[in-house]
């Protein structure tokens, strides 16, 4: 039991990394001026090539725990979800163009603060006080690596935060249509999507070059193929053996290998005031996750299992 535990915790941390790795990706693409539609259209079509073995597969197995639903309201669900992916990731394409990918990976991990605030504003679900004192942490921590010289915000991480505002209702739509829809026919059905709609951007748009798509094979190669397949695919291997708490801790660290990644291999730089802020946020998001048993005063936790049907990107 311990070691599928292990093997489970193993699994999913390899998905963070690879997850946080993909910053890197993103932002040469966008240094290689490759226009966000353009690589956000041929990862997401990538990523729907490498999971159809996967849902056809599922398909011929006819998992009998999912309720049966008419089609249409499997692609009305699948729609709806690609079309948040479509407009966050490219929120978070055009944000990478003027910050570094370590700031974009912290700022876009903050969904999992959102997530739940969201749900008890709108939809009046009980949210445990770690939740709002990890909303007061975000809030710091997000002054200190993005606000400069006063009140003065740089453009790329005011759209990097929108694209984590945008990701925060993916998720509870996730959320809502897990009940009835398998993870990975959603899954695929999101990013059928949210290429469709980037390619259509793209032609209206952008003008890509052959060139410059082929000099950024590798990184649309790396964000599709390992993040839209592989990365999903391991998601789903570990967390049949790993406590959901434990899950989202795991999947925090995505932020952190963001950061490592953009230090690493971009040589990127953060300055002291930069480097605390990133501290204070992950606080936040692991103080957001923490199972309100271990903590004083015990209530309800409505936070989603934001890893058993989201589908990273």
């Amino acid at each position: 039991m311990r070691y599928k535990q292990a093997f489970g915790s193993a699994v999913l941390l390899l998905a963070a990394l690879i997850w946080g790795t993909t910053f890197v990706s993103q932002k040469s693409a966008a240094d290689a001026l490759l226009g966000p539609f353009t690589f956000n259209g041929i990862r997401f079509m990538l990523g729907c090539v490498v999971l159809l073995p996967l849902v056809l597969w599922q398909a011929r197995r006819k998992p009998a725990e999912k309720p049966s639903v008419p089609a249409a309201t499997q692609w009305r669900y699948g729609a709806v979800c690609g079309a948040l992916v479509f407009v966050a990731t490219n929120l978070q394409q055009f944000g990478l163009a003027q910050t570094s990918a370590g700031k974009s990976g912290f700022v876009t991990a903050l969904y999992v603060v959102l997530v739940p605030v969201f749900g008890a504003l709108l939809f009046g679900k009980r949210t445990g006080w770690n939740v709002w004192a990890a909303v007061v942490l975000a809030a710091g921590g997000l002054y200190l690596l993005c606000v400069q010289n006063g009140f003065s915000v740089q453009l790329g991480d005011a759209l990097t935060f929108g694209c984590a505002l945008v990701f925060a209702f993916q998720i509870l739509t996730v959320d809502k249509a897990s009940a009835f829809i398998s993870g990975v026919w959603l899954s695929f059905m999101q990013f059928l999507t949210a290429g469709l709609l980037s390619l259509v951007c793209m032609a209206l748009l952008e003008q890509p070059q052959w060139d410059v798509i082929m000099a950024s094979a590798g990184q649309l190669l790396y964000a599709g193929v390992f993040s839209c397949g592989v990365a999903y695919t391991l998601q789903i291997v570990g967390q049949k053996h790993t406590d959901p708490t434990v899950a989202s801790l795991l999947m925090s660290f995505e932020a952190v290998f963001a950061v490592l990644s953009g230090w690493l291999l971009l040589h990127e730089r953060l300055s002291a005031r930069e480097w605390i802020g990133c501290a204070v946020m992950l606080a936040a998001i692991v103080f957001a996750q923490l199972p309100l048993s271990s903590l004083p005063g015990k209530v309800e936790s409505t936070l989603p299992d934001i890893n058993n049907e989201e589908n990273r990107v």
